[in-house]
């Protein structure tokens, strides 16, 4: 189903992607090596032509450019798979298409994911020329036994070389943690969260290890392995730790699992938290468009040969769905409350068209899980370690 031609909006409502703005997605689907913990779109490609990937993508660009003339683009994420895998070439022929295509905002952020074992000077060199001015890498352990129990290829003396080249080469870098892994104790991780925050570091995202179907940790947990993963009271101590320690060290929980300091918040990611229309281009690519006054739910084929073929002849989307107003309101809500901010209840209204259920709201204003002030509402710290059953009982009509 082909996506409508763009027209002007009518309504706040109809527009309500202003609210966050509008950014670009580039879904990169190839790594080295796959990890076990891992249920991203990611595959192991022997080879790859970067010409015809090029290509394609410049196709897709070009295709959404004519739905959405004159947005203007603040934000423009390479994720992935291993988006430091790409040639320069091919980052500097996306962000000149996007350059061409669309106006940029003062200060348009560009960031690309990478593992330290895909970085060098000469290749981070070509990123910051073709446009990238942040990085955000995967570290994932700073432990060596860890990071082979998590399937990584790099050692943390390899990590911290690569996280040099990057500040050196970026004024802005984050990295990725994640705890509660096999055999890991709170002392440890607190002791690692110290080594991580005394890094000239200005943003960390911070993942509780979650075991998922499809993944070789998930097969191996069903089949009886991975018994020495920390016990449920000792990961939410793991995650009050995380909480302390970063506030000390004078990073913000902005949201669930990112911590920034002051002016260094992933621009991109809050974004969509805040509801923002996005163009997602790329295998499995999710993408949020407003055209003709509707938002609409995207998505491109998750294969990476099925998306090249499908680009090729000129439209990768595999799925284009108007959403409902309630959708959209429970999609606001979502991700919304992801974000200490929390939500806006006259444009979670706006959206749906009807009031939040007052009775659910109070409740857990009661339990202490929920605030309301000057109609925002707010998840409080003891509710955010609940913060899935929160939602569903917001969303329990």
């Amino acid at each position: 189903m082909p996506l409508p031609s763009s027209r002007p909006a009518l309504s706040e409502h109809q527009e309500d992607w202003r609210n966050a703005g509008f950014g670009i997605y580039v879904h990169w689907p190839f790594c080295q090596s796959k990890c076990p913990y891992c249920d991203f779109n990611s595959h192991v490609w022997e080879r790859v032509d970067q010409g015809r990937w090029l290509k394609s993508y410049i196709s897709e660009l070009e295709r959404y450019a004519a739905l959405t003339p004159g947005r203007v683009v603040q934000s423009v994420f390479f994720g992935g798979g291993t988006p430091s895998l790409m040639e320069p070439a091919t980052v500097d022929g996306i962000l000149s298409t996007i350059r061409r295509l669309w106006p940029q905002a003062n200060e348009v952020e560009v960031t690309l994911e990478a593992n330290p074992t895909s970085i060098d000077a000469g290749r981070f060199q070509g990123y910051a020329m073709a446009g990238v001015n942040r990085v955000s890498m995967g570290f994932q352990a700073m432990n060596d036994e860890d990071l082979r129990r998590l399937g990584r290829l790099h050692s943390v003396d390899e990590a911290l070389r690569a996280f040099d080249i990057a500040r050196n080469q970026f004024e802005r870098v984050s990295f990725d943690l994640i705890y509660a892994r096999q055999k890991q104790t709170l002392a440890a991780w607190e002791a690692e969260l110290d080594r991580a925050l005394s890094l000239a570091i200005d943003h960390l995202s911070l993942y509780q290890l979650t075991i998922e179907d499809g993944t070789a940790f998930g097969d191996r947990y069903k089949r009886g392995g991975l018994r020495d993963l920390p016990e449920e009271d000792l990961a939410a101590d793991m995650w009050e730790l995380t909480q302390e320690v970063t506030a000390a060290h004078g990073f913000e929980n902005y949201e669930v699992s990112n911590h920034a300091r002051d002016g260094a918040r992933s621009r991109h990611n809050v974004l969509y938290w805040r509801y923002g229309d996005y163009i997602g281009v790329g295998p499995g690519a999710h993408g949020r468009v407003t055209l003709d006054g509707h938002r609409h739910a995207t998505e491109q084929p998750r294969a990476p040969g099925k998306w090249l073929e499908r680009a090729e002849a000129g439209n990768a989307d595999s799925l284009v769905e108007a959403l409902t107003g309630q959708e959209q309101a429970e999609e606001y809500l979502l991700m919304g409350l992801r974000l200490r901010e929390g939500i806006d209840l006259n444009r979670f209204e706006r959206l749906s068209s009807a009031p939040i259920n007052g009775s659910q709201v109070d409740e857990l204003c009661e339990r202490e899980l929920l605030k309301l002030e000057n109609r925002r509402i707010f998840v409080t710290d003891q509710g955010r370690m609940l913060l899935n059953a929160v939602i569903n009982k917001l969303l329990d009509s």
